[in-house]
């Protein structure tokens, strides 16, 4: 069984080749509808907050977000697709990009009164949960508002998962367009479980039928 580093760094290496075809998962035509009510609730709860973007990728919540935020600083421990980020549209100066270990934030980020985590939560090994709550919570002021996205697991529409492992996680056979396969690790926890990860905090959940939103504020 690969260690919750060892998964960390395969998720690093698949999403540096991933890049440039990622954004193929929002045309899906099944998940259209879903997607445009994300694109609204997830900006109105952000509206005029100074917003910390965990893992954020290609920056496709950025751009949703930026427009009505006060400020994103959004980051990502893989460099390729946050190049792709930085080519988006965004208000001058009101987003910044850095590179970062979302289990080590650094303090020199600053403080933020809201975060987003869009794709990240499955794929946070069970073991690392706490560790990366922690430095999460360290970089947030009190009150502050968090949202975390993820995927519900649809039969015919998900890619099939594997058997869980000791520590209660499973992996997808993913492949790229240039036929090539990497096992990540991606979770589908239940709203009961993320609950409980969560605890003791009080979490408010939307559930859609390809996606789930999970909002809680720190005290």
């Amino acid at each position: 069984m690969a260690s919750p580093e060892a998964d960390s760094a395969q998720l690093q290496s698949y999403y540096r080749r991933r890049a440039a075809e990622y954004e193929a998962i929002y045309a899906k035509p099944e998940r259209q509808h879903d997607l445009a009510a994300l694109r609204e609730l997830i900006p109105r709860r952000l509206a005029g907050r100074r917003v910390l973007e965990i893992a954020c990728g290609t920056g496709y919540w950025t751009e949703q977000v930026a427009p009505v935020a006060r400020e994103i600083v959004a980051i990502d421990a893989v460099e390729e697709p946050m190049q792709l980020a930085r080519g988006k549209s965004y208000p001058p100066g009101r987003v910044r990009f850095v590179l970062q270990d979302a289990y080590d934030l650094a303090s020199d980020l600053g403080r933020f009164d809201a975060a987003l985590a869009v794709f990240w939560w499955s794929h946070v090994p069970r073991r690392r949960i706490g560790e990366f709550l922690a430095s999460l919570h360290a970089r947030l002021e009190p009150g502050a508002t968090v949202l975390l996205m993820d995927n519900l697991y649809v039969e015919g529409s998900s890619t099939p998962v594997g058997a869980r492992n000791t520590d209660g996680d499973t992996h997808q056979r993913r492949r790229l367009g240039d036929g090539t396969e990497t096992l990540v690790l991606k979770n589908f926890p239940s709203m009961e479980d993320v609950a409980a990860d969560l605890a003791p905090h009080s979490v408010r959940f939307e559930k859609l039928r390809y996606y789930w939103l999970a909002e809680y504020c720190l005290p």
